[in-house]
Parts: structure tokens; C-alpha cells; sequence
């Protein structure tokens, strides 16, 4: 049975951030609503858009939503197509895929992204073909179903008992102990420790290359 180790990528492997809530900045003033502070925009990373519009704006309409994820979607195309769009890859992310990869895991990404806008992030860093599955917002419903977690298994001939989730938000979480698979919280994102441990993570890494030290301690013992 093959190990498989499966990422959120907002958070977790890149640092967006800032680049979100330019975009989200963006749709807000297009729309005519307020932009929330950073503290809580950041908040909603890891849901599909339209679900982050309703928990951002619960008192617009659901049309207002799909506007406002629409928006987004082109203010960050733009954003992009002027060179303005920053993901940079977290301290020790790399070292953390080879390691996995030398070890014999296979890689698995899950995200409220797009199919485009992950593969402009993975292709900007060179590791877009290390992962064996994608899984987008595009074909699942909306973190924290398992629905992403559980065609990354299929695809990468796995099983529940031999995934890792690896995520920095509580959505994370929560979509990995409903697929039956070992979350493992990234510390080093947008959500705190308690949080994660509270939606159901088994262990809280503070740093990337932490995740590989609770891995060989588990399977060695």
C-alpha cells in the first residue's frame, strides 16, 4: 500500500497572503463592501470562494457571492498578469518533499484553489509534477468535506491508514479525520495550534521539516 502525504497549498506550501487580500481588496471596492483587516481575511483561506464570500459577508446575498468570487477570481488573474501575484514557497518546504519522497511517500495536493491558479503556483516553483494527484475546488465541494482527500487515495493507490493531511487551517483538519486519514497541523500558517488540534489533527508541526520527525517516529514506533 502506498504512503501518501497530501498538502493544502495556501498556507501550508506557500505563503499568499498578502496576494489574497489584494484580490479580495479588490472585489470589496468593486461590490461596494468593506474590507475586512488581514487578521480575518486570512481566516477564510482553504474554502472555496464562494463559501469564503459567505463567511466574510453573511448578510449578502448568495448571487452577491458568486459576484463577489467572481470578482476575485479576475482581480487576482490581473493581479497576476502584472507580475504583482507573491506565493512564495514556506522555509523548508522543499526539504520537506524530498525528504518525503526519499522516505517513499508519494505527494498529494488538496485546495480551495482553482485547476489554473495551481498550476501557476506549483509550475512558479518547479514542483508541480512531484505531486501524483491535484485536487481543486473545481471538481469537490468545499473544505472540510473529504471529498478531495478521498480521490487523492484512489489516485495515488492508497488507503486512509497510510495518509497524512498536512494543512494549516482547521477546514484541513477536519476534511483529513473525515476521511479517515492523520491530520497533521502546519504551524507555520494562517490558523493557530489550538484550533487545529480542536478540528481534529493529531499532531501540530511547527515548522515543515517538523512533519518529517512525527512521520518516522510514528512508523518506527
Amino acid at each position: 500500500m502506498n504512503r501518501l502525504a497530501i498538502f493544502d497549498c495556501d498556507g501550508t506550501l506557500v505563503d499568499s497572503g498578502a496576494t489574497i487580500h489584494a484580490a479580495l481588496a479588490e472585489a470589496f471596492a468593486e461590490n461596494g463592501f468593506e474590507l475586512p483587516p488581514p487578521e480575518v481575511s486570512r481566516r477564510i483561506i482553504g474554502l472555496s470562494l464562494t463559501e469564503a464570500m459567505a463567511v466574510l459577508v453573511p448578510d449578502a446575498s448568495a448571487d452577491e457571492h458568486v459576484k463577489l468570487s467572481d470578482d476575485y477570481k479576475r482581480a487576482f488573474q490581473q493581479l497576476r498578469a502584472e507580475g504583482r501575484v507573491e506565493e512564495p514557497l514556506f522555509a523548508g518546504v522543499l526539504e520537506l518533499l524530498d525528504a518525503l519522497e526519499a522516505d517513499g511517500w508519494l505527494l498529494a495536493v488538496a485546495t480551495g484553489k482553482s485547476d489554473r491558479g495551481l498550476r501557476h503556483c506549483l509550475e512558479s516553483h518547479g514542483i508541480h509534477a512531484r505531486f501524483v494527484s491535484l485536487q481543486t475546488a473545481d471538481r469537490h465541494p468545499s473544505k472540510p468535506h473529504p471529498s478531495m482527500v478521498e480521490q487523492a487515495i484512489v489516485e495515488a493507490g492508497s488507503s486512509p491508514e497510510a495518509t497524512i493531511v498536512v494543512g494549516d487551517t482547521s477546514f484541513d483538519m477536519a476534511m483529513g479525520a473525515a476521511a479517515g486519514a492523520a491530520p497533521i497541523g502546519a504551524g507555520w500558517g494562517y490558523h493557530e495550534a489550538e484550533e487545529l488540534i480542536a478540528a481534529g489533527a493529531v499532531a501540530v508541526a511547527e515548522q515543515p521539516l517538523d512533519v518529517l520527525a512525527l512521520v518516522r517516529s510514528h512508523v518506527h514506533g
